[in-house]
């Protein structure tokens, strides 16, 4: 955990299961804090989008740019309907 930054309280809503899970290591000592490893998991989620979309970038651009629009409905249209019955995919 970062110290020093400013920091702001939100209200999340976690599972009941989660709760318990983080409560837990935290008096196991494997967490300084509920709030410690909440920061800790939002860093690391924010480091692995800013890794993804970096290593994205890098692919679009050594394949030839940004997605074209043609591009961009054929593969939402792929991704969001549920494969034919019997398929594989």
């Amino acid at each position: 955990m970062v110290t020093g930054m400013a920091t702001k309280k939100v209200t999340v809503t976690l599972e009941e299961e989660q709760v318990a899970a983080i409560r837990s290591l935290v008096q196991s000592g494997s967490a300084a804090s509920v709030s410690g490893f909440v920061q800790d998991a939002v860093a690391t989620v924010l480091a692995d989008v800013a890794g993804w979309g970096a290593l994205l970038a890098d692919a679009l651009h050594d394949t030839g740019g940004p997605l074209t629009d043609a591009e961009r409905a054929w593969a939402d249209e792929i991704l969001s309907d549920p494969p034919p019955t019997g398929s594989t995919r």
